[in-house]
């Protein structure tokens, strides 16, 4: 039975939905939890395959298969990994920013942004914080999904920045904040290729099926419909297109610039070959 880690923010939802709605699932286990959980679990071999951080890959290429043409990218603002400042960002040089602790994709992201493109050099400490800007010393709070979303609506500050957003106008190239990475071990699976299937068929129903999960979703509560619909709709894109791979690319490039990571990986993509078909 393959495990699959299941991410439980909004941005994942529709996929979700529509992999267990729409397809025979009773030879998989969802293992839920947030991007930085879902990547420990996989290095140490406690689920298969999952939607991880795009960082994780990079951190591990030895340890990784990418499942092909499946991501959580944004083409522009990405409305759920944000930036709440005190202050405008190019005013951030040497003031200690706080963190979020679940996803080190964003973190390195941010990092980036504020050294390459602004200039500047910040201290910055991992937070368990999940609100917004605190009253401490610290300038700055990157809070990334559901967080981000009900901090966006519910503690409005002057200087809010959407990474995904600020990343675009730099490059020209979406963001992948996440790829669908499987152990090696199970990389040439009948079941692997199968779910990999499955997972790109899913990917092509979510948008006609996106009013029905919306009115079912329990992020409607807090979000709203309409809200849902609108970030499901403009800010959230699940293609890997060659694009997507170039920013992911760049975005690798920039790492190793930066020193978060010892080299910029080649991407090792799974085959879908099989002669085992989907089952619908």
């Amino acid at each position: 039975m393959l495990k699959i880690g299941q991410i439980e923010y909004a941005n994942c939802s529709p996929l979700f939905s529509v992999l267990q709605e729409k397809f025979t699932c009773s030879g998989y286990e969802f293992v839920k939890g947030v991007p930085a959980e879902l990547n420990r679990m996989l290095r140490a071999g406690e689920i298969d395959v999952c939607p991880s951080s795009s960082i994780e890959y990079a951190y591990h290429p030895e340890r990784y298969t990418i499942l092909p043409h499946l991501a959580i990218a944004s083409i522009g603002p990405v409305a759920s990994v944000l930036l709440f400042s005190k202050v405008p960002v190019e005013k951030l040089d040497g003031r200690k920013i706080l963190l979020s602790s679940e996803s080190a994709t964003s973190v390195n992201l941010l990092k980036i942004l504020l050294s390459q493109r602004f200039n500047c050099s910040c201290n910055f400490v991992v937070s368990q914080q999940s609100s917004t800007v605190s009253d401490d010393d610290s300038a700055a709070l990157l809070l990334i999904g559901d967080s981000a979303l009900r901090a966006s609506m519910e503690h409005p500050v002057e200087f809010v920045y959407d990474l995904g957003e600020m990343w675009y106008e730099w490059t020209g190239y979406p963001f992948v904040f996440a790829l669908w990475l499987c152990r090696n071990e199970i990389a040439e699976g009948v079941e692997l290729k199968s779910l990999a299937r499955q997972l790109v068929q899913a990917k092509q129903l979510v948008p006609e099926h996106l009013e029905q999960i919306a009115t079912e979703a329990k992020e409607a509560c807090w979000m709203g419909h309409d809200r849902l619909m609108s970030y499901w709709r403009k800010n959230i894109s699940y293609n890997l297109d060659e694009r997507a791979k170039t920013g992911l690319m760049l975005y690798y490039s920039k790492c190793f610039e930066n020193r978060l990571i010892s080299s910029a990986p080649m991407l090792n993509f799974a085959s879908l070959q099989s002669d085992t078909p989907v089952i619908v």
